[in-house]
């Protein structure tokens, strides 16, 4: 996820990509000259000093405590923290970092070519600039919405994971297409255009997708024959169950 959001950040232009860019005495040199484009670079006890502003975790859910406790002393009133970490909620943050400004956002895997869906939540002590300067940010790299906590399992289950569920759907229906004779490649193509397509469709017209759907499929037509088949499946069920499962992992995380 850091890296999806460092890529996304970096093409928006909002802040500088390369390390000769940054200020002074910032870790540089070999591959992480490249700073926000490189997947090797770190986060050391002198980033902290220079990031006077905004300090973001990007870690895995389970090693947050760690890192915030060892971190803490670097941390000061005057620094936002802002937690990507799924499951981690405001109380543990405050608790293991000391620190009270604090901002929580949930982005995607897409902020990394700038198509993320992220949703944010303030902490109590989090200012208007505060909310304003990271949704300026997160909007950067896509689309930002704010929710309460109590929602943001539920948001980690569907759009930080759905990704994964979508690329899953483009390679079977690629591979759908390839066993009904088509070049794998081209099928590739028409699988991920197709289901770019759609998506703008949802967003640009606002009709609900049930509506979508029902344009596409003439009676006794290819479309519903294909929707038959889907429906016996389980397709839309499973989708649920996928979207209930991670959620539910999420909220196992936070305990």
């Amino acid at each position: 996820m850091a890296e999806s959001i460092a890529r996304g950040v970096a093409m928006s232009g909002v802040l500088p990509r390369r390390a000769s860019a940054l200020p002074t005495g910032f870790p540089s040199g070999g591959r992480s000259s490249d700073l926000l484009g490189s997947r090797y670079w770190r986060i050391t006890h002198r980033l902290l000093t220079i990031l006077t502003y905004v300090v973001i975790i990007s870690v895995k859910p389970q090693v947050v405590k760690d890192v915030l406790l060892e971190l803490n002393p670097l941390f000061s009133e005057g620094k936002l923290l802002v937690s990507v970490a799924a499951g981690i909620k405001m109380k543990d943050l405050r608790e293991w970092s000391g620190h009270s400004r604090l901002i929580r956002v949930m982005p995607n895997t897409p902020s990394a070519v700038g198509e993320a869906a992220s949703v944010m939540c303030l902490g109590e002590r989090a200012t208007k600039t505060d909310g304003e300067w990271v949704a300026s940010l997160f909007t950067a790299i896509g689309k930002i919405w704010i929710a309460d906590e109590k929602h943001f399992d539920a948001v980690t289950g569907l759009s930080a994971s759905g990704p994964a569920y979508i690329f899953l759907a483009i390679e079977a229906m690629a591979d759908g297409g390839v066993a009904a004779g088509l070049p794998r490649n081209l099928a590739l193509s028409l699988a991920s255009q197709t289901v770019l397509g759609s998506a703008a469709m949802v967003n640009r017209t606002g009709k609900h997708p049930g509506q979508l759907k029902d344009d596409v499929a003439s009676p006794a037509g290819t479309t519903i024959a294909g929707i038959h088949e889907l429906e016996k499946g389980g397709f839309r069920g499973t989708l649920m169950n996928a979207v209930i499962a991670a959620t539910n992992r999420c909220r196992e995380l936070s305990k």
